[in-house]
């Protein structure tokens, strides 16, 4: 029996190495070596004890990149040795949404890190349909597909066009990632933080502007970007209420918003600058197959590297 060693969660503020038995992949399965492990906040949100729907123990890590060492007797897709990055949204494939191809609002998803264990561990058993070629791409990178594709799915979702007009609200992790991968795909982008360093970070990594939406005269920075006129799209990576309420003063008519941070409440906008505008607002969540794959590819090109991130 070969065992392996695995952090675990115990309980709220309490990790354990121990002692497990390497997972047997199933059939359509393969067993991966871990190589990398990204640590997200919904890990350290776990692990203080925050994280909403979530049961202890649990191995956490959702980040994650490893080399396949063994697989199921179905799969002829992958190979020993080859590197992968994990999907970890694990979909039923029969909800209405999952029918619907959209598994990331999948009603019954099982996150591989959160309801499920993850990769803070030596080995992983991970379906098949839940891995990502990742061979040529740094490992450290490929841990780094998983939050880079939730970028991308809100870029997907807002519809960016080469040469349109987006401002991304928030340089955490997920408004970076937003922001690369515009900017790969052509548009001109702007991102608003508060913070100085982000907005240095913005500059030097990914050579956009940044600008401070806390200045008084910040509308007007921003409309001199854009030859005078607000923006056509907003991703607002935030999860701040008065951020996301603000969106609707920064779109021009006729524009786009997505909302990829998440908050725990209620939103309240003026309704005439909704309306007046014909915006179009909508929610971002998780990633597909479709953004992994994106994601994938732009590292390979060196359109993305996890520094940006």
């Amino acid at each position: 029996m070969m065992t392996m060693n695995t952090l675990v969660c115990q309980e709220p503020k309490k990790l354990l190495w121990t002692q497990r038995e390497v997972p047997v992949p199933g059939d359509d399965e393969a067993l991966i070596k871990i190589k990398t492990v990204g640590i997200c906040g919904t890990d350290i949100h776990a692990w203080g004890g925050n994280q909403p729907f979530f049961n202890y123990p649990r191995v956490l890590g959702h980040e994650i990149c490893g080399e396949v060492v063994g697989i199921g007797k179905n799969i002829r897709t992958l190979h020993q040795g080859q590197q992968v990055a994990v999907i970890p949204y694990v979909a039923c494939q029969h909800c209405p949404a999952c029918l619907s191809g959209k598994t990331n609002c999948c009603e019954a998803i099982s996150v591989i890190g959160v309801h499920q264990d993850g990769g803070f561990s030596e080995y992983l058993s991970v379906p098949v349909s839940n891995l990502l070629p990742a061979d040529g791409i740094d490992p450290e990178a490929a841990a780094l597909i998983e939050p880079f594709a939730i970028s991308a799915h809100a870029v997907r979702r807002a519809a960016i066009q080469p040469g349109e007009h987006l401002l991304v609200v928030g340089a955490g992790p997920i408004g970076l990632g937003a922001a690369a991968i515009a900017h790969a795909d052509g548009a001109q982008v702007v991102v608003a933080d508060t913070s100085p360093a982000r907005r240095e970070h913005v500059q030097r990594s990914l050579g956009v502007a940044a600008l401070d939406p806390s200045a008084a005269d910040f509308t007007d920075r921003l409309r001199a970007q854009y030859d005078g006129a607000l923006a056509q799209k907003v991703i607002d990576a935030t999860g701040n209420p008065q951020a996301m309420n603000n969106t609707v003063n920064l779109i021009r008519h006729g524009g786009t918003i997505v909302f990829v941070g998440l908050h725990k409440g209620d939103l309240q906008f003026s309704d005439p600058e909704f309306h007046k505008k014909e915006t179009t607002m909508m929610g971002s969540r998780n990633a597909t197959g479709e953004d992994f794959a994106k994601v994938g590819r732009l590292m390979a090109e060196g359109k993305l590297t996890a520094e940006m991130m």
